[in-house]
C-alpha cells in the first residue's frame, strides 16, 4: 500500500522564534577602551617579540617549548606564531621525552596529534603495570590525569588503549575534583563535562585568561598580548557583524520569506568558530552569508513548501539559471534570484584564478537541496525511512559537504583545488561533520520534545526499526558519533597536505557540542546563546 501523503498547511508546521538580536549590531557603538587600537596594535607588536625571545630561551628545552606552545593555544594566540610554534613541534617530535612525567607524555602527545603529527598510543605503555593495566601511581596526580584524558580524546579507530585512559582518567579525577585548588579544579569540571579537544578556542580563552593570572608560571607579557589580541580582534568581528546584519536586513526583507529563521548572528557565530583570525575575514564573511542562505532554503523544504514546490525548487536549483525562476511560485522567486546573485557576489570577491571555486560551491548546494527533497518526500508521504536509509540522506543535510565546501570559498592559497575535490567527495571528516552534526541534532531534539516535523529523526528511526527503547537508540547512536570523532582525528594523518583544510572542517566539528549541547539547540533558538555572543563579541577583556 502506497504511504498516504500529509496534508498539513504552512499554518500548521514549524513557526520560529523572531531574532534575539534584531538589528543590535546594526546600531551598536562599541565602548571605549583604554588606549586606541593603533596603540594596542604598537604594544602588542612589542609584546610579540617578548614572545618570540622565550621562543629562543627554551630551543634547547623540550619540556618549555611545550609548555609555552600550550599556553598559547589555550589563550587563543597561537596564530600569532606559526612560524616559531611550526618549529617548536619539529624540535618537540624529532626530541622525543626520554623518561617524563605523564603530564609532558600526554601533552607532547595531544599537541603533535592535534597539529597532524603522528604519535603512537604506546607512549603511554610505561604508566602500566605487568598486568596491562594504568598503575595506581598515577591516580593521585590530577594534573598528569587531566592531559592524559584530553589527549586520549585524540584517538583514532582500534586504539582500544586510549579509551581505557580515558575510563581510567575520568575515574579518578572524579573522585579528585573536589579536593583540587583553582585554576586546576576549574579546569578539571570543564574537561569532564567536555574535553579540552572538543572544546571552542575561544571559548577557552576566554576561561584560561582569567585563569592563567594564577598559574605559577604565568608571564605578564603573554597575558597582556592575549587581552589586547581578544580586544582587538572583537573590534575587526564587530565591524564584520554589523556588515552582515545591514546585507542580511536588506535580503531578508526582499525576500519575504517570514516563515524561515532570522539567525544572521548566529551564522557568523559558526562561521567564527572556524577561523577567527584577522587574515580570514573574507573567508569568515563569506561563510556566515552562505549558512544564512541555506538557512532559508532548508526552512523552505520544512517549513513552507508544498512537495509539489519542493520538487520545483530542486529542478530550479539543479538548473541555477536566472530563466528558471519562472517555474517558481511566486513567494520563491526573489530568493531564488537573490541565491544565484549572490554566489555571483562571493566570485567576484576573488581574485579571477579562484573563481573556480564557486561552481564547486554551487555543485554543493545542488547535493544539499536533492537531500533536502529527499527528507521533503519522506515527510509528505508520511513514510518513516529505515535508520540506514535516513543517516545516508540527513548526514547530507545536515551539511557536512557544502560545509566543507563553503568554508573553503574564502580562504587563501591553502584552499586548493584538491582541497575542493577531497570536500565534495565527502569522504572521512566531511562525513563526520554531518554525522555528528545530525545525530547530536537529533538527540537534542528527541530530549527536548520537539522533534522536527519534516521527517522521522534518526532515534526515531532507529526506535522504529529496531523496537527499542530511546535510552537504546541513544546509546546506540551516541557510539556512531565517537566514531565519527575518530574519523575526524584520523583524517589530520590521511591528509597532510590538505591538512589546513581539514583542521578548519574539525573547528566546525567542535563546534557542535557547544550548539547541540544537551537538550539545545542555540542556531534555532538563538537566545540560548546571547550570554556568549556578548562575551565574544561586545564586552571586552578588562586589564
Amino acid at each position: 500500500m502506497a504511504p498516504s501523503i500529509n496534508t498539513s498547511t504552512p499554518e500548521t508546521r514549524t513557526q520560529f522564534q523572531p531574532s534575539a538580536w534584531g538589528e543590535f549590531f546594526i546600531d551598536y557603538c562599541p565602548q571605549r577602551l583604554q588606549m586606541s587600537e593603533e596603540c594596542m596594535r604598537e604594544r602588542a607588536d612589542q609584546l610579540k617579540n617578548d614572545v618570540c625571545r622565550l621562543f629562543e630561551a627554551c630551543a634547547d628545552n623540550v619540556a618549555g617549548q611545550m609548555s609555552l606552545v600550550d599556553t598559547l593555544q589555550h589563550l587563543s594566540i597561537d596564530h600569532l606564531f606559526k612560524e616559531q610554534i611550526g618549529a617548536a613541534l619539529n624540535s618537540i617530535h624529532v626530541a622525543g621525552l626520554g623518561s617524563c612525567s605523564l603530564h609532558q607524555v600526554a601533552l607532547r602527545f595531544r599537541l603533535l596529534r592535534t597539529h597532524g603529527i603522528w604519535v603512537s598510543p604506546d607512549e603511554f605503555s610505561k604508566f602500566r603495570g605487568e598486568d596491562g593495566c594504568f598503575s595506581s601511581e598515577i591516580a593521585n596526580d590530577p594534573r598528569g590525569l587531566l592531559s592524559l584524558y584530553n589527549a586520549a580524546y585524540l584517538s583514532t579507530h582500534g586504539e582500544v588503549e586510549l579509551d581505557e585512559a580515558i575510563l581510567f582518567a575520568r575515574q579518578h579525577l572524579e573522585s579528585l575534583k573536589t579536593s583540587l585548588k583553582v585554576p586546576l579544579a576549574d579546569q578539571v569540571t570543564r574537561a569532564l563535562k567536555l574535553p579540552l579537544p572538543r572544546t571552542l578556542k575561544r571559548v577557552e580563552a576566554l576561561h584560561y585568561i582569567s585563569e592563567y593570572v594564577e598559574e605559577e608560571t604565568c608571564n605578564p607579557s603573554i597575558l597582556e598580548l592575549a587581552k589586547l589580541d581578544f580586544n582587538l580582534l572583537q573590534r575587526l568581528h564587530l565591524r564584520e557583524l554589523k556588515s552582515v546584519s545591514q546585507w542580511w536586513k536588506d535580503l531578508y526583507k526582499d525576500v519575504e520569506l517570514d516563515y524561515s529563521r532570522d539567525r544572521m548572528v548566529e551564522c557568523f557565530f559558526w562561521s567564527y568558530t572556524i577561523y577567527y583570525e584577522e587574515d580570514y575575514s573574507r573567508a569568515r564573511i563569506i561563510f556566515a552569508k552562505i549558512y544564512a542562505l541555506l538557512s532559508l532554503l532548508d526552512d523552505t523544504y520544512d517549513v513552507r513548501a508544498t512537495l509539489d514546490e519542493c520538487h520545483k525548487l530542486t529542478e530550479a536549483i539543479r538548473r541555477w539559471d536566472d530563466s528558471a525562476v519562472s517555474m517558481l511560485p511566486e513567494y520563491l522567486r526573489k530568493f531564488y534570484l537573490r541565491l544565484l546573485g549572490s554566489f555571483q557576489d562571493f566570485g567576484d570577491e576573488l581574485q579571477p584564478k579562484d573563481r573556480y571555486r564557486v561552481a564547486y560551491n554551487i555543485e554543493a548546494v545542488k547535493v544539499l537541496s536533492e537531500s533536502y527533497l529527499q527528507e521533503a518526500k519522506w515527510f509528505h508521504h508520511n513514510y518513516t525511512p529505515t535508520f540506514k536509509e535516513q543517516a545516508k540522506v540527513s548526514t547530507v543535510s545536515a551539511g557536512g559537504q557544502i560545509s566543507a565546501v563553503a568554508l573553503l570559498l574564502g580562504m587563501g592559497e591553502e584552499a586548493t583545488i584538491e582541497a575542493f575535490e577531497w570536500a565534495m567527495r565527502g569522504a572521512d571528516a566531511v562525513a563526520s561533520f554531518g554525522e555528528i552534526a545530525r545525530f547530536m541534532n537529533d538527540i537534542a531534539s528527541f530530549k527536548r520534545g520537539k522533534n522536527k516535523n519534516d521527517v522521522a529523526s534518526s532515534v526515531e528511526c532507529y526506535m522504529n526499526e529496531y523496537n527499542v527503547t530511546s535510552e537504546v537508540a541513544i546509546t546506540k547512536i551516541g557510539y556512531l558519533i565517537e566514531d565519527a570523532w575518530r574519523t575526524a582525528n584520523q583524517a589530520r594523518f590521511d591528509h597532510p597536505d590538505l591538512l589546513p583544510a581539514v583542521q578548519r572542517l574539525i573547528n566546525l566539528i567542535v563546534s557542535m557540542p557547544f550548539i547541540y549541547d544537551s537538550e539545545k539547540d542555540i542556531y534555532t533558538n538563538g537566545k540560548d546563546n546571547k550570554e556568549m555572543i556578548e562575551r565574544l563579541f561586545i564586552n571586552p577583556i578588562p586589564f
